[in-house]
């Protein structure tokens, strides 16, 4: 067999091709571990996203709350260790008192910026991208600035989420083990993702709100005259929407580093968008979509830790790391370049509605 294999990679071009598919399938554990961790950040802001345009809200704001969450999170949690200390962590997840309520700042922050486009995009009937757009511009600069001005200062060392370890007698189940590992050794944040796409999904399709969901995101006016407040249950779904994207902020800050840097969602919260489109604006669908948008990176994360060996790993030494780097955002241009005409948004996305008056 070892013979066979030997002659097969010795084929010019396709032997390289064996050779990768060989690397890729010994890689396969630690490579979908991390292609995970990647797609947290990236799948809840497409959940946030999927919310908000199933209700009949467009809101492009995903990368300004995400970031908002993140700065929140981190210096909440530093302001709470000055003040009671770094606490004991649990053995399980590393729970720590700072921690906690620092993800509670971080979901709290989120969801007043979601209720800002709320009010703009459904009472003001303001232009919801524009709207979107004032989120993210005064949340890089207000971050940043205020990044700025406490890196002058002499702030408590913080701590962050640990993952959780998977034993080794379930993690080696043949077939399943690996992806069990991948999908629930992560810390909190990433396990309660696979969690919420799961009850997500059925709740959208298989309960009365997500009917109603559903029927004021393509009809509004229809929805009305059988009773559903519109007005109320897109501010609903918004403002619950922006605690997705606040957890995939605070997923940055306190779960995968224990800091803050100016601009560290690095536009997940646009490829976040570009996962829902592709994912027709489903929980799974944006889950699978953010998946393979982080595949490309765990690539890359996979190659710089293990290199392969023989004519691969020769190849791949003359690839530039920032062509990996650069990969995530090329696939999403072509991913959107090929679906987006087939993919339809609901009926009503992005429209203001105007109850009629009783007159």
């Amino acid at each position: 067999m070892d013979s066979f294999l030997h002659t097969i990679n010795g084929i010019p071009v396709l032997g390289i091709v064996f050779q990768f598919v060989e690397y890729f399938l010994n890689a396969l554990p630690f490579m979908s571990r991390v292609a995970v961790e990647l797609a947290v950040p990236i799948c809840l802001a497409a959940l946030c996203g999927v919310m908000c345009e199933r209700s009949g809200v467009v809101n492009i704001g995903l990368e300004g709350i995400m970031l908002t969450a993140a700065f929140t999170g981190w210096f909440a949690e530093a302001v709470i260790t000055g003040i009671m200390g770094p606490g004991t962590p649990t053995p399980v997840f590393g729970l720590t008192v700072p921690l906690v309520l620092a993800l509670l700042a971080a979901i709290i922050a989120g969801m007043l910026l979601s209720l800002l486009h709320a009010w703009l995009s459904i009472s003001v009937r303001a232009d919801q991208i524009i709207a979107g757009a004032i989120i993210n511009i005064a949340a890089f600069g207000m971050t940043g600035y205020l990044n700025t001005l406490l890196a002058t200062v002499s702030l408590p060392v913080t701590s962050n989420f640990t993952a959780l370890t998977i034993p080794s007698a379930v993690s080696n189940i043949p077939l399943v083990g690996w992806l069990i590992d991948a999908l629930f050794g992560q810390g909190p944040i990433g396990i309660l993702m696979v969690i919420i796409v799961v009850v997500f999904q059925i709740f959208l399709f298989r309960s009365r709100w997500g009917l109603r969901t559903r029927a004021v995101g393509e009809h509004p006016r229809a929805a009305e005259t059988v009773g559903i407040d519109v007005i109320r249950t897109r501010y609903r779904n918004v403002v619950l929407s922006g605690a997705l994207a606040a957890l995939g902020g605070a997923y940055l800050s306190i779960e995968a580093t224990n800091g803050f840097q100016a601009g560290m969602t690095q536009g997940r919260g646009f490829i976040g968008l570009a996962a829902m489109i592709v994912g027709r604006w489903t929980p799974l669908g944006a889950f699978g979509a953010a998946l393979l948008f982080a595949a490309s990176q765990a690539i890359s994360q996979t190659i710089s830790i293990s290199p392969p060996t023989g004519e691969l790993g020769t190849l791949l030494d003359h690839v530039p790391t920032q062509f990996f780097d650069a990969l995530p955002y090329l696939i999403t241009i072509v991913v959107l370049a090929g679906l987006i005409g087939r993919s339809i948004a609901p009926a009503a996305d992005g429209r203001p509605y105007q109850r009629e008056s009783a007159s």
